[in-house]
């Protein structure tokens, strides 16, 4: 994962998480896949204190937006703890609405490929932890692509079949 501060820099002892000048991550997923979480913004906390096992993001999902595409983790962890809205959490068991205070966790390597879609006309935040083992394969059952991390902590996208987008 790429930093948001200098490596130079000391990390901060805390932070206002809706500050501007904390940055937030675009979307790596190629065309067309990226427009699907246009409506996404996402702000890498855990990068600004330095953090390298675990990532700590705080996402804002706009109306008719979604947290990612559908995927599972083969070798990641995550869990996301809704702040405020209410998403439906679509998993390999169903749809699942939530609502602020309400968390769910995915375990790496189970299979069930997960995100978050806001239907309402309000915008979800949420905070999104996930660990950051290395050789972590990404499945996207919906979407004709697949993800590996790349060695420099980047994730590289094809299509299932391996091909370059």
């Amino acid at each position: 994962m790429s930093s948001a501060r200098e490596p130079d820099t000391p990390a901060p002892i805390a932070v206002d998480s809706a500050d501007p000048r904390w940055p937030l991550r675009p979307s790596a997923y190629p065309p067309p896949f990226a427009a699907r979480v246009a409506g996404r913004a996402k702000r890498p906390l855990g990068d600004l204190f330095g953090l390298t096992r675990f990532g700590v993001n705080i996402t804002r999902i706009r109306p008719g937006s979604e947290s990612a595409l559908r995927h599972a983790h083969s070798a990641q962890d995550e869990f996301v703890y809704i702040l405020s809205g209410h998403p439906v959490l679509i998993t390999g068991a169903g749809e699942t609405p939530l609502a602020p205070g309400m968390c769910a966790g995915f375990k790496a390597g189970s299979g069930d490929a997960h995100h978050l879609v806001n239907r309402t006309a309000e915008d979800v935040v949420f905070l999104e932890v996930g660990d950051r083992t290395e050789g972590d394969d990404v499945v996207y059952p919906d979407d004709d692509m697949a993800a590996h991390l790349a060695p420099d902590g980047r994730r590289a996208f094809t299509r299932k079949n391996g091909s370059p987008f």
